[in-house]
């Protein structure tokens, strides 16, 4: 089988991710790399050409597949530039600023009869491929809340994402994928309503912090927040830095960190209603806060999942070549990115939006 041959447009740090992993990849060849800022061209590996525009990229009949990884605001041109180039097109998240710009790209990819994808590869992600297999398995019952949170410390972010121009911020750098898991994870049900606090605590310019609430159909209510500058002395634990937690009417399953440790969580038999007996705790007097009976509570280990993120280019590859289907589909993409207008909208007016009926 002949490699696909790739033409990466943006060599900062994605692109840079981009060019290790695919140069390391069997059925991929990188023909070239361009960038705006000749500066960043110059650590370009041996054998891979350097264009000294994107208009040259594009150009090139040797690039098959043009992957954009330039700034936030550029991928709609570029997009557009590539389909109209003849190029298949893989486009880094968020795929465009907007729903307005994405439906524009969409009608000129179909006119120009070329194929378009964008790489969601936090899909592929440990931790949240667990929580997907609990769920999918039905492991905790019937499931009524979820939460998917990241939180940092360091507060500023870097190069363009400070920028509003730009396209920088936290819900298009980090909350597109944790809004992407939550609707790919709890697929067949609509979102009614969402609510979310969105705000920039020390950047100028750009959301560095947001909770966002979505009440579902299906009776699940999903929660995901982020924060970078949310501080802890505990910095090395956990649970600070990445979580997931998801109740259902037969336990409870947690998942701390990027390298995955948690555990189901279960009851040995049906809790019922405390007899009146008070038991004094640290914080005063409860019943139904207080400490379980010994043997009461049972632990599970979680699934095992084996997923990396070269996963997303061995389905390009299979997808490419008619095999299978592209792991992510633009509609899809589509309602991330109204999930992200109503959450501007919610937070803006601080009312819960109505977003499917």
């Amino acid at each position: 089988m002949e490699d696909i041959r790739i033409g990466i447009v943006g060599h900062g740090f994605m692109g840079h991710e981009h060019e290790n992993m695919l140069t390391k990849m069997e059925g991929f060849r990188v023909i070239g790399i361009s960038d705006l800022d000749p500066k960043q061209l110059k650590d370009v590996k041996d054998g891979i050409k350097r264009y000294a525009s994107n208009e040259e990229l594009m150009q090139d009949p040797e690039v098959q597949v043009v992957l954009i990884a330039a700034n936030n605001n550029r991928h709609h041109d570029l997009v557009i530039q590539a389909a109209r180039a003849g190029k298949d097109i893989i486009c880094e998240k968020p795929v465009a600023m907007n729903v307005e710009e994405l439906d524009h790209m969409v009608s000129v990819v179909k006119e120009c009869g070329v194929r378009f994808t964008v790489h969601h590869q936090r899909r592929l992600d440990r931790d949240f491929r667990i929580m997907k297999e609990i769920y999918d398995q039905r492991q905790l019952g019937e499931v009524y809340t979820l939460k998917n949170s990241l939180y940092g410390f360091n507060g500023n972010m870097h190069d363009w994402h400070v920028y509003i121009s730009e396209g920088g911020g936290m819900l298009y750098d980090w909350g597109v994928h944790l809004l992407d898991q939550v609707l790919w994870m709890i697929q067949g049900a609509k979102v009614k309503t969402v609510f979310a606090d969105l705000r920039n605590i020390i950047n100028f310019e750009v959301d560095d912090y947001f909770k966002i609430l979505m009440k579902l159909d299906n009776g699940i209510t999903a929660e995901v927040e982020l924060g970078t500058y949310f501080l802890t002395d505990k910095m090395h634990e956990k649970w600070f830095e990445r979580h997931w937690i998801m109740g259902g009417n037969k336990g409870t399953a947690y998942v701390d960190g990027f390298e995955p440790q948690g555990k189901i969580v279960r009851t040995a038999h049906l809790l019922k209603n405390v007899d009146g007996k008070r038991t004094m705790t640290a914080a005063g007097p409860t019943r139904s806060f207080g400490p379980p009976a010994e043997g009461t509570i049972l632990t599970e280990d979680i699934p095992a999942v084996s997923t990396c993120h070269e996963d997303y280019f061995e389905n390009y590859k299979k997808a490419y070549f008619g095999r299978e289907d592209f792991l992510v589909k633009i509609p899809e993409t589509r309602r991330v990115l109204a999930l992200m207008e109503a959450v501007r909208e919610s937070a803006r007016t601080g009312e819960s939006v109505r977003f499917e009926s």
